[in-house]
């Protein structure tokens, strides 16, 4: 990074700089006319000891570090921001008399003008034109901001979404039941309402997977899990609980409406086709339901363990049945 001269012996005209956009002041260009010129050369830091100034690129790129203070968002990868010929950094800095600490680096040979916060804060008392682009471009850049903040927060609900459910069933995961279940279980107290689960364990799943391989098994589970959220209601909710155990949860749902509901997923779950091709032997699959609701005083732990102990007197009864 070296000196080559100054802003009234170049080549450039004040039209050139954003900033100063249809400022046609002779005293905003004699003001800036000794300004330092820089040339920074591809790959090289601008090193400014830390002090706040603004900097205008009049050739070639800036990229500037996500934590600057003043940066444009144009057109950045990874949280970086490219400056370019006649756009501006460090206004910011200047303005809050703050440290400069956005890290500039040339992406090809630049050349930049200097401008120290002194002389910045003359041009503004002297130019309304300047206060207004200024103002225009601190607009920009906050509402820019707050439309990458935006998608962000939707970026990031979107993959806490996705961590929330199982990748082989589309089924929610263990992750969203320990979530939600003891929310739904506290507004079932409150509201004085029901609250029903329903475990299923496919009968004889090893076997299955012992006999057809783990893709054919992996297909089973995943047509299991379809019988199971295709036959709720939109108000209930269908959880892969671990390997081949899957849960339905119901709320404001009795214990006899609860009943209900599993006879016909066990029902639904015999009649679902495994193979697409009819002539492969062991088509359907059948699983042991047990089926609980919350106890007064209750909770989601007590809920999914007297399910589970529903579940294991369906599978000591023989499997593919419904046990409460």
């Amino acid at each position: 990074m070296n000196s080559i001269g100054t802003f009234g012996a170049s080549r450039y005209a004040l039209r050139d700089l954003q900033l100063f956009r249809d400022a046609d002041d002779p005293a905003v260009t004699a003001a800036l006319a000794p300004c330092a010129l820089i040339r920074v050369a591809a790959g090289q830091r601008v090193e400014d000891g830390l002090r706040a100034r603004l900097y205008i690129v009049l050739s070639g790129t800036l990229e500037v570090a996500p934590d600057s203070h003043s940066a444009s968002d144009n057109d950045g990868e990874g949280g970086l921001t490219r400056v370019f010929p006649g756009e501006s950094v460090g206004e910011q800095a200047v303005l809050d008399d703050a440290v400069n600490l956005a890290a500039m680096t040339a992406l090809e040979d630049c050349e930049l003008l200097v401008i120290e916060p002194e002389l910045v804060w003359q041009l503004i008392d002297r130019s309304n034109v300047l206060a207004r682009n200024l103002l225009r471009l601190l607009s920009f850049r906050v509402r820019a901001t707050n439309a990458q903040l935006r998608r962000r927060q939707k970026l990031g609900e979107f993959y806490r979404q996705l961590s929330l459910n199982d990748a082989l069933t589309g089924l929610y995961n263990r992750a969203w039941l320990n979530e939600m279940l003891p929310k739904l279980a506290m507004r079932a107290h409150q509201d004085g309402s029901p609250l029903a689960v329903i475990m299923i364990d496919l009968d004889h799943f090893k076997r299955f997977n012992d006999t057809h391989g783990h893709i054919a098994g992996d297909a089973a589970l995943a047509a299991a899990a379809s019988v199971i959220r295709d036959s709720l209601r939109p108000s209930d909710f269908a959880v892969r609980y671990g390997g081949e155990e899957l849960l339905a949860v119901l709320p404001d749902t009795h214990l006899g409406l609860a009943e209900m509901v599993a006879e016909r997923l066990a029902e639904r779950l015999r009649a679902a086709m495994v193979f697409p091709d009819m002539r492969m032997p062991m088509p359907h699959i059948t699983g042991s339901f047990g089926v609980a609701v919350l106890g007064s005083g209750g909770d989601e732990y007590a809920l999914v363990a007297a399910a589970d102990a529903a579940l294991y007197r369906a599978k000591q009864a023989g499997r593919d049945r419904v046990s409460v």
